[in-house]
């Protein structure tokens, strides 16, 4: 810009795409090595520093962006790494897309999304959520890009602003309830596509579809087993209502989507559980559920609703209450540190835990998580 045999030849020189907030912070660092980053301005940042061949300064971004990374603004900030040309924080932002589907794709920051990156998304076959969440994503975006476009809303417009994307929804792995109560009833279909899929559903002779037909394989879980071996004696575990708990932390980010529990050592029989996840005292999740065990010593599987994001370095705390079946298996020999695939978990013990749950022994046996 200003030296060189391509030098600006104006006194004042005017650069229109990038914003003054972000010019400043490369200004800045420019001239002092400071970097002060900001949320509402750390893209902008970004697109100066690559502009301008900084590189430390746009890593500096990255990093700021994969620690700010969640649910809601994974997509958008998957939609800048592929302009930026970012591999390592496009695959964090997969991380979060598939273990946090349905919450990334409900996101206001999912309609904010380009054609492009639309259409990775819904081809992904790692995404850990039903189809009918999947469509519904699909017809709020393109609600967002007819008022983009300045198009009224209106079905014709938004099949029209999706064009082929609308063909990588797997409508027929939804079930016939799904299909009946959400996409038959969208308009977007055509009455015929909408009879086939119904006849796809129902008839013997199925007729052909355009929409793929094989379900999205998803994330299989991991489950992290604590204790190395399980056992009931006359003087069982027992609850009363007191609180099971345990503290865990690991080496990098996870997403713990529920607990493995034991059941009762006394035949078949139902519980009562409210399972927690805790930060710092913080409740990050909760469920109130059943679950039914079979007398056997195997852990049975209590969900939360969402899977929640742990980030590394930080204790957590897992608890459960449960209500049922006096005496049930317990856990012994347990360890402090266990490796799982490629992450390591550390136990301590939880002050929360009133019914003598430990890291030797005790109730919530398994973590189960996505990595």
């Amino acid at each position: 810009m200003f030296y060189g045999d391509l030098a600006e030849v104006k006194s004042e020189i005017h650069i229109p795409d990038v914003e003054p907030a972000a010019f400043l912070i490369l200004l800045k660092y420019m001239y002092s090595d400071e970097i002060d980053l900001e949320a509402d301005t750390v893209l902008a940042t970004l697109y100066a520093a690559k502009k301008y061949i900084v590189p430390a300064l746009a890593k500096a971004c990255v990093n700021f962006l994969e620690t700010s990374l969640e649910a809601k603004n994974a997509c958008v900030l998957l939609s800048q790494s592929r302009l930026f040309e970012e591999p390592e924080l496009t695959q964090r932002c997969w991380e979060v897309i598939d273990a946090q589907a349905e919450m990334a794709l409900r996101s206001e920051g999912f309609c904010e999304i380009d054609w492009q990156t639309l259409e990775i998304i819904v081809t992904r076959e790692a995404l850990n959520t039903k189809e009918a969440v999947v469509f519904e994503a699909v017809l709020s975006w393109a609600e967002a890009e007819c008022k983009r476009q300045g198009l009224p809303v209106t079905p014709h417009n938004k099949r029209h602003v999706l064009g082929p994307a609308l063909y990588l929804v797997r409508i027929p792995t939804m079930t016939l309830e799904e299909f009946a109560n959400g996409a038959a009833q969208s308009d977007i279909l055509t009455l015929e596509e909408t009879h086939n899929i119904f006849l796809w559903y129902t008839a013997a002779n199925k007729p052909l579809l355009d929409f793929p037909l094989t379900k999205r394989k998803g994330l299989a879980p991991q489950r992290c087993h604590r204790f190395q071996s399980s056992a009931y004696r006359s003087n069982q575990w027992r609850y009363r209502g007191r609180c099971d708990s345990i503290q865990f932390a690991v080496d990098r980010r996870v997403f713990v989507a529920g607990l493995g529990l034991y059941g009762s050592s006394s035949g078949k029989a139902e519980y009562s559980v409210k399972i927690e996840l805790k930060r710092l005292g913080v409740v990050l999740a909760q469920n109130l559920t059943k679950f039914v065990s079979d007398g056997s010593s195997n852990t049975f599987s209590v969900w939360f609703e969402h899977p929640v994001q742990v980030e590394q370095d930080t204790f957590y705390t897992a608890s459960a209450v449960l209500d049922g079946s006096e005496l049930s298996y317990f856990g012994q020999e347990g360890m402090t540190e266990v490796q799982c695939g490629k992450v390591t978990f550390q136990f301590q013990c939880s002050s929360d835990s009133t019914n003598g749950t430990g890291v030797q022994g005790g109730q919530i046996p398994e973590l189960i998580f996505y990595a």
